[in-house]
């Protein structure tokens, strides 16, 4: 039979034996890591970021958890945080139309909101009428109405094709018709400016 001694060397190497071959096997899971960054790749170039940006940065967190576990040497959790990046960055592709119709319809909104301001721009400026003490103000601002005309134009036509950038456009645009228009109701409000003492 065996002794003591023979038992337990036998258990020690037979225990520094499965510890190699578990620890030994594993291996980085690099076909899944390479299909998560494919499928990253792809939906940044369909504008999963602009369009889906919750998803995308959901597999963008998780793409980077599977690269830290295997820097880690986790390749277990690195292997399934893989495999959750890819469907997640397949989410983002999927979600991609239906973030683009969300934004056009926002943007459309916004295009008839910056309609009905630059109506009521253009019907302050000509509240402002011939006062002499404010034709500065009405010039500068029947300027910037056929300049924003003009912008408004251009963004609408850019609605069609890059609907992204329109709706920032349109939004600065409004921002930019209400300060104006606030800025002619405030000279129109204000009392004309007392005539200077004669000498």
């Amino acid at each position: 039979m065996f002794k003591r001694s023979q038992v337990s060397s036998l258990f020690i190497v037979m225990l520094v034996f499965s510890f190699v071959v578990f620890t030994g096997c594993s291996k980085p899971p690099t076909e899944e890591l390479a299909k998560a960054d494919k499928a990253m790749e792809e939906a940044k170039q369909k504008e999963a970021p602009v369009y889906a940006s919750d998803l995308f940065s959901k597999a963008e967190e998780t793409l980077k958890k599977a690269k830290d576990y295997v820097a880690e040497k986790k390749y277990k959790e690195a292997k399934q945080a893989a495999v959750d990046a890819e469907a997640a960055a397949q989410q983002a592709i999927a979600g991609i139309e239906a973030g683009k119709t969300k934004m056009k319809a926002e943007a459309e909104q916004v295009a008839q909101d910056v309609q009905k301001a630059l109506d009521e721009l253009k019907a302050s400026v000509a509240a402002v009428g011939k006062k002499k003490a404010l034709a500065k103000a009405r010039d500068e601002a029947q300027e910037i109405v056929t300049k924003l005309e003009a912008d408004f134009a251009a963004a609408k036509e850019n609605l069609q094709a890059k609907v992204k950038e329109a709706n920032d456009q349109l939004k600065a645009m409004k921002d930019q018709i209400n300060a104006k228009k606030e800025e002619l109701t405030n000279l129109m409000a204000a009392p004309a400016a007392a005539p200077a003492p004669k000498k």
